[in-house]
């Protein structure tokens, strides 16, 4: 994009729901004209931080809170596997994967509102830190109960990260710039379970080294590079109004494109009532179920994979984990050329998220009819592909739904909370006890994926009615004015 847009017309094309991918030059709210060299500039500076950085920060959260369905398959055949050492039952097991995600989902949603009273660099140094150093712990865990309680721990200090960054994103990106940013953040994320699959086989081979089993050191290396990377936390852009490593030409710039709906880093800007239309606003429960639906049936099988895969009986442990890695590549691959396409606005939202259910719910009749191992694998890496896209897709037209501070806080970090559910259900319904057909979990997963293709159908009508009703207004008020 090449030019700047006046406040009143950035808020009805990134409101609107047919985005145009072409933009006329402009002048800013003030009359400045926009240097297409200063646009450029800029926004280089702001996604170095607000994608490069945090990307590089999410494959470590996702690889610290990922790294246990890893643990769970390293060193088998030596007899010094974490269940066996922890005398862990398969219901006991379930609980500590679950339990994750239980104080995940309950701190998350005020988590966000936490970024706007501490800033965004001081908290994001204090949850970085936070979920290292209890990423390192659970290596000296004994026990059932020091297991629970090290994996609440690392899920209430991972709760505020990726609703945080979509929260930050808002105070600095318009809607219609968002998709491909979310895209690259979200798609390098899905590396980290490849590279932890990688890294538990390797680090399968240090079993016994310095009198610690396999898993014990698979925690200590991958909680160690988020205590490291805390420290440039520190240096993040806060807001538009504050940024150290801005000029106030720039300052002044990022401000006036901006819609009044977005989210201000102004002192004392606490709009509640944006709070109670969020509330009140029927797309916000529609949201919530098709996140809780897809993160159980989309989501549920990733949280016990290496499982799952072993499972299929062609492989041993240590290949497993190796066999763990192309699924999420796939995921990252498909997830880029996705938002490339979404970005050049070739596809829309709403289309894409209908498809990639649809294609998930495929997947799983195949794995539930099919009995053929390498068949299986194969639609397994389709369907955790398509599972790891849905979220990023349909994420700007969540933020786009939600006005004010206080509101779109509450609203991403209530939002991505509901996903957790993939966490507290998935390790129930994809149990061993279901194993190794996993059917009866399958045909679960069916019945959540259908719920969910109907909510974010009727998401799409609401916002649709809502975009609608906008341009009406602001057309009514544009030919009053003239």
């Amino acid at each position: 994009m090449t030019s700047s847009i006046i406040k009143d017309r950035t808020k009805v094309n990134d409101t609107a729901v047919s985005e145009r991918s072409t933009d006329v030059a402009a002048t800013g709210d003030q009359g400045l004209p926009v240097d297409p060299k200063l646009e450029k500039a800029v926004m280089k500076k702001i996604d170095f931080w607000l994608v490069g950085f945090y990307s590089l920060v999410y494959i470590f959260r996702v690889i610290d809170s990922g790294n246990y369905s890893n643990a769970a398959i390293i060193n088998l055949e030596n007899g010094t596997g974490i269940k066996k050492q922890l005398g862990l039952s398969p219901s006991q097991w379930a609980w500590t994967l679950s339990i994750f995600s239980y104080s995940y989902m309950i701190f998350e949603p005020t988590n966000t509102l936490a970024m706007k009273v501490f800033s965004p660099s001081k908290w994001m140094f204090v949850l970085i830190i936070s979920w290292g150093i209890s990423a390192c712990s659970s290596a000296a865990a004994q026990d059932f109960k020091g297991m629970m309680c090290i994996r609440f721990a690392i899920g209430l200090a991972e709760a505020g990260f990726f609703p945080a960054v979509l929260y930050h994103m808002a105070f600095w990106y318009k809607p219609s710039e968002m998709p491909q940013r979310i895209a690259i953040f979200y798609s390098v994320g899905q590396l980290s379970p490849a590279v932890s699959g990688f890294l538990a086989y390797a680090v399968g081979f240090m079993d016994g080294l310095g009198g610690l089993s396999g898993w014990r050191w698979l925690f200590l290396i991958e909680g160690l590079p988020a205590i490291a990377l805390s420290v440039f936390a520190l240096w993040l852009p806060d807001y538009p109004e504050t940024a150290r490593i801005l000029t106030d030409k720039e300052r002044e710039y990022l401000q006036d494109r901006l819609a009044d709906t977005a989210p201000t880093g102004k002192k004392g800007h606490w709009d509640f009532y944006s709070l109670r239309k969020v509330v009140r606003d029927p797309t916000f429960y529609t949201f919530t179920g098709y996140w809780i639906c897809h993160g159980i049936g989309g989501f549920g099988v990733g949280t016990a994979l290496p499982t799952v895969i072993y499972e299929l009986g062609f492989t041993t442990t240590s290949k497993s984990q190796l066999m763990n890695i192309p699924p999420y590549v796939s995921a990252f691959l498909f997830l880029n050329i996705v938002g490339y396409f979404l970005h050049k606005k070739t596809i829309r939202p709403w289309t894409t998220a209908v498809a990639i259910e649809s294609t998930i719910i495929v997947c799983y009749i195949i794995l539930f009819t099919v009995n053929v191992p390498i068949v299986r694998y194969i639609f397994l890496i389709v369907a955790v592909s398509c599972a790891g896209s849905a979220y990023p897709v349909i994420w700007p037209e969540r933020i786009r739904a939600l006005e004010g501070t206080v509101g779109s806080g509450l609203g991403i970090g209530w939002t991505n909370a509901m996903a957790q559910f993939s966490g507290i259900a998935g390790p129930h319904v994809f149990s061993t006890d279901f194993g190794p057909s996993y059917h009866v979990s399958y045909g679960i997963c069916l019945g959540f994926l259908s719920v969910g293709i109907a909510s974010i159908l009727t998401s799409w009508l609401l916002i649709w009615r809502r975009d609608r009703k906008r341009q009406i207004e602001q057309t009514r008020t544009g030919e009053t004015a003239a």
